[in-house]
């Protein structure tokens, strides 16, 4: 089991910057820290092995180790509040759309203290009932409950009122749609004999219930799972017509000095605030990033995006597994020097026989850029960020073509699900998950990481097969800088354009609107993009305006896609999904996009006759007319495999580009993307279908630049075979090396 787990607040820092570590020791009473050069992070004894250089630095030393735990689930908070405390009578009410009441206890609007058993709560209790909860201390508890099931995934009215007066109680549990033999409407009235609400100074919780206080931070427990529209709190017991008209968006003037919260969801999606319209500002905010922009219970379907309808959108979607921060304290922080120049790095842990890394990058000095440009795309590092898919998805198995092994961080992901989830995964309610955040430990993105999907034999997949690309950039010499894809997005295309030529990662699945356009922008201003990877700029994804290391995806393809209604970010109301269905397939941008896919042997590329143009002539320097083109490597023995990519001018692939080199033979584990089939039919495999290739491909851009895409992900992993001397090492120097040179690319091309 993993004793060592840590990570950094920011994923790059520039010379003059502090980049802060937060670590959690599960045992080991002190651990190593050390500054590592990562340049290669491969550990198959076929490969170069893993390469790393220590670096001098303050911070290099023996620390203390502590434990430190996260606090995962989302919920909303409003702090404590003069008039939530002053309450003799009061009404709760909400639409909630729960999706796993048969879970047990769950706080949907509180005003409780758990360690005192004091206040006042509406929940659903242990038989997944609506129920409301009070509490005068000393274990004097009464919970009256209408004691029906709600059914999960159906919008209900929920609400209570007490008269501090009476000591009468009032519970509804209304569903907004009844079927003919389901039973879950009802209602319950019950007098109680204490008749005065003990004051707590608990904060108001919706989505959960308040614990206790630690180290200046809130723990809630009793998270709920679903969604909840329109809450609001009066002050005194309202009659079940009067809850009825709160439930509407104007509220009639003989209510208001009734209503003491009115919280509208459909206000500041794009923000972590809820906003009370009562006039009390009795204002609070959400806590781990619960899903917002998606669907409230008077949803019409006549439109798609919140913004153009905001008062259908008036829900929030909470999870138990929800996680935005670790919020762990920090235990050291570097400060980086002009002495380290622009790379990847990381901070390495030992204690013992345990070791863990937090790899971040080291921008170039401003002025000091190279020539060359490598973007770490560490959009698809979070995406995947801590994936489940070892064992959580039953269809892994079938996609690698064979048995998944489990290693020390699959195991312990499974046993620790705090430790937050990603697009891969699905929220325990079975939602989709829609952010994924790096303020956490990332057990994916490190060196000697274990994939499932890195292809027979092979642990190349997304972090670690990116670094071969490095290490093929060390080894023969280039000067290079480093930016990741969060660093292009801050910066947009300025951010490139002093760079002549840029490498982009073997998986640059997930990029953002800002990183899109820079790219493209790039080649079109006459920049040259080598693109030495597969299945890129697929996903449009988008990063929150304010909260820094947390990006979103609403899918609308696969197991994971949002539902109708729910596919636009609720960062900035733009669409998400797949790039091809905004007019922006990744073929506009690379000459290739995705076409299909396959986990276990990789193929060979064949050479087509438009690689003798002389145009390209500068490309096969060195290779042989019949020679196959990385019928070698460390993933699964070829240079084209996992996920690739062909030319489709219908895609957008330019008119003018070349179709170098094509692959062949691979096996019918390989099959064609699901968003290429109309329908479901037999003959997607490999040996069935001719689609089922990867192109390699250049062309023009004006301005003098270029395009040159490989089309695979299994490219960079027979990049050092037979000590670097092979035809895919060979093929990607002359493009490197012929878009160096600052000579205009075209027919005249050397």
């Amino acid at each position: 089991m993993l004793k060592l787990t840590a990570y950094s607040d920011r994923i790059s820092v520039a010379p003059g910057e502090t980049i802060r570590f937060m670590v959690n020791c599960d045992g080991p009473k002190t651990y190593r820290a050390e500054i590592v050069r990562l340049i290669c992070g491969d550990t198959n004894p076929d490969g170069p092995g893993v390469k790393e250089k220590v670096v001098k630095t303050p911070v290099n030393k023996r620390y203390r180790g502590r434990k430190q735990v996260i606090h995962a689930g989302s919920y909303a908070i409003v702090p404590n509040h003069p008039a939530l405390g002053e309450l003799a009578s009061f009404s709760i009410q909400a639409m909630i759309y729960p999706t796993t009441p048969e879970q047990g206890q769950q706080g949907l609007i509180t005003k409780w203290s758990e360690q005192r058993q004091t206040g006042f709560a509406l929940v659903i209790d242990q038989r997944g009932s609506a129920a409301l909860c009070l509490g005068v201390g000393k274990g004097k508890v009464d919970l009256i409950s209408v004691g029906k099931p709600l059914v999960s995934h159906e919008w209900y009215f929920v609400g209570a009122s007490y008269n501090g007066e009476t000591g009468e109680v009032h519970v509804y549990q209304e569903p907004l749609v009844e079927y003919a033999t389901v039973k879950s409407k009802g209602s319950v009235r019950r007098k109680i004999k204490r008749n005065a609400l003990c004051r707590t100074r608990a904060p108001l919780i919706i989505g959960g219930c308040y614990e206790r206080t630690s180290k200046g931070r809130p723990i809630i427990k009793q998270h709920y799972n679903g969604k909840i529209d329109r809450p609001r709190l009066s002050n005194r017991a309202l009659s079940r017509p009067e809850m009825h008209e709160l439930m509407h968006d104007s509220t009639p003037e003989r209510l208001r000095p009734a209503i003491l919260g009115a919280w509208d969801f459909s206000l500041d999606i794009t923000s972590e605030a809820i906003t009370d319209t009562s006039g009390n500002e009795l204002h609070g905010c959400t806590v781990n990033m619960p899903t917002r922009g998606v669907t409230g219970f008077n949803w019409m379907g006549e439109e798609l995006c919140w913004r153009h309808a905001p008062e259908q959108w008036g829900a929030i979607h909470f999870h138990e597994d929800d996680l935005y921060d670790a919020d762990w304290e920090v235990d050291f922080e570097l400060t980086a020097t002009g002495r380290m120049k622009s790379g990847l790095y990381a901070a390495r842990l030992r204690s013992g026989t345990s070791e863990e890394y937090v790899p971040f990058v080291v921008l170039p000095k401003p002025g000091h850029e190279a020539k060359l440009l490598f973007i770490l795309p560490t959009g698809t590092y979070m995406a995947y960020g801590n994936e489940h898919l070892a064992t959580d998805t039953w269809e892994t198995q079938l996609l690698a073509y064979r048995v998944t092994e489990l290693h020390p961080h699959h195991i312990f992901l499974n046993e620790h699900r705090e430790y937050g989830l990603c697009f891969y995964d699905l929220h325990s309610d079975g939602s989709p998950v829609c952010y994924s955040s790096r303020l956490r430990p990332l057990l994916t993105m490190r060196p000697k990481c274990q994939s499932v999907l890195g292809g027979c034999g092979s642990s190349l997949w997304n972090f670690n097969a990116d670094t071969h690309i490095i290490d093929w950039l060390e080894t023969n010499g280039y000067a290079y800088d480093v930016l990741t894809e969060e660093d292009v997005h801050a910066g947009g295309v300025d951010a490139i354009a002093p760079y002549e030529v840029v490498i982009t990662g073997t998986h640059p699945e997930y990029v953002s609107k800002r990183v899109y356009d820079a790219v493209h922008e790039f080649t079109q201003q006459g920049g040259r993009l080598i693109n030495l990877g597969g299945n890129g700029f697929y996903f449009r994804i988008g990063y929150h305006p304010a909260k820094p290391g947390v990006i979103e995806c609403r899918w609308d393809i696969g197991p994971g896609q949002t539902p109708i209604g729910e596919r636009h970010t609720s960062f900035t109301g733009e669409p998400s999904g797949l790039w091809r269905r905004q007019n922006r397939a990744p073929q506009v941008v690379t000459g290739v996009g995705y076409i299909a896919q396959g986990f276990d042997l990789s193929s060979y590329y064949r050479r087509k006759p438009a690689s003798f143009d002389p145009r390209v002539r500068f490309i096969f320097e060195g290779v042989g007319k019949g020679e196959k083109i990385g019928d070698f490597g460390l993933i699964g023995g070829g240079a084209a495999g996992l996920e690739i990519d062909a030319f489709d001018r219908a895609l957008g692939s330019p008119p003018h580009a070349l179709v170098l080199a094509s692959s062949e033979g691979h096996r019918d584990s390989y099959r064609i993307c699901v968003e290429e089939l109309g329908f479901t039919y037999p003959g997607t495999a490999a040996s069935e279908n001719a689609a089922v290739h990867a192109d390699m491909v250049f062309y023009e851009t004006p301005n003098g630049g270029g395009v040159f895409s490989t089309g695979s992900i299994a490219w960079a992993g027979s990049l050092s075979h037979d000590s670097y001397e092979n035809n895919v090492s060979r093929i990607s120097a002359n493009v490197l090396n012929r878009f160096l040179d600052s000579t205009p690319l075209g027919p005249t091309a050397k």
